[in-house]
């Protein structure tokens, strides 16, 4: 099965997105599924969004409903399932888009901040695979065989030692093995589960992952400093785009991935490859740690 067979193959196909109606990712996962035919149902708590995604799918192969759905209440997201199962009843794809952070120390955060961080980038996943799981099983071209497939958003620092990040990271590791887990207990059901692990990109910046001071020191260097970062860090020289992200989505939803499960798709660059081993100017080129070149421009500042 080629490319376009295998996308083709989507319309029809229903699909729950939750997290997609905001954002760059979350936003463009929404319209890829509808553009390949796909009917999405996505919940997002951007209000803004949720009446723009609709009007933005006009035109499109598919559709889009979107309904409001704050993902760190688990009322409020068992009511977006809810209505789903009275309204619609079944599903053949469920993408997990929801979740954040905001970069701190540990000793600086508040228990508070921890039970978000968990809640938002690992309860509600689990909440929101439990929900649809009675959806999926009655999925199927012949009216409840069952089938279907499951995508988790993760990260890359689930797969590393994230300082500042300390408790997102143990969060979204947590999300990554269940994943791994429910792969395996949902196998034999035809229900696939993966995740997509994402790096730093333009867009993350923007959705406000660094802490403002980060903002302002990067802007006193001009406005192509962020980007010129992102070459010393990324061995590929430049960030993933949205429809890079999107691409991987419609491969793990599509048949060209139907004996793929348990797994993490890595779209970052490289920079899971590289993992520290950064692109240095001033002639050390790629090493853990800044060599004489480097180290000689940094100390003399």
């Amino acid at each position: 099965m080629g490319m376009l067979e295998a996308h083709g193959a989507l319309a029809g196909k229903i699909a729950i997105v939750v997290g997609g109606a905001a954002g760059f990712l979350g936003r463009g996962a929404t319209l890829a599924l509808a553009g390949a035919g796909v009917r999405v149902i996505c919940c997002d708590n951007d209000r803004e969004g949720i009446a723009a995604i609709a009007g933005e799918a006009a035109g499109l192969k598919g559709s889009v409903e979107a309904h409001y759905a704050d993902v760190t209440d688990p009322a409020s997201l068992d009511a977006f399932y809810d209505r789903l199962d009275a309204e619609v009843g079944r599903a053949d794809i469920l993408i997990n888009m929801a979740g954040g952070v905001r970069r701190n120390l540990f000793a600086k955060t508040t228990r508070a901040d921890h039970g978000r961080d968990i809640r938002l980038n690992y309860g509600c996943v689990v909440d929101s695979c439990h929900r649809a799981l009675p959806l999926l099983a009655k999925s199927g071209a012949n009216g409840g065989t069952g089938g279907g497939s499951i995508v988790n958003f993760t990260t890359i620092e689930a797969h590393r030692g994230a300082a500042t990040f300390a408790v997102y990271a143990g969060a979204k590791a947590a999300t990554t093995n269940f994943s791994r887990a429910l792969a395996v207990e949902l196998g034999a059901e035809q229900i696939r589960v993966n995740c997509i692990a994402t790096d730093t990109t333009l867009a993350r910046a923007s959705n406000a992952a660094l802490a403002p001071e980060d903002f302002v020191r990067l802007a006193e260097l001009g406005e192509d400093a962020l980007a010129k970062s992102i070459e010393f860090y990324v061995p590929q020289k430049r960030p993933p785009s949205v429809d890079d992200v999107m691409n991987g989505i419609l491969f793990l939803v599509s048949d060209l991935s139907r004996s793929i499960t348990g797994t993490t798709l890595h779209i970052d660059g490289g920079t899971i490859a590289s993992l520290g081993f950064l692109d240095w100017p001033n002639g050390d080129g790629f090493m853990p740690a800044p060599l004489g070149g480097s180290l000689k421009k940094l100390l003399s500042e």
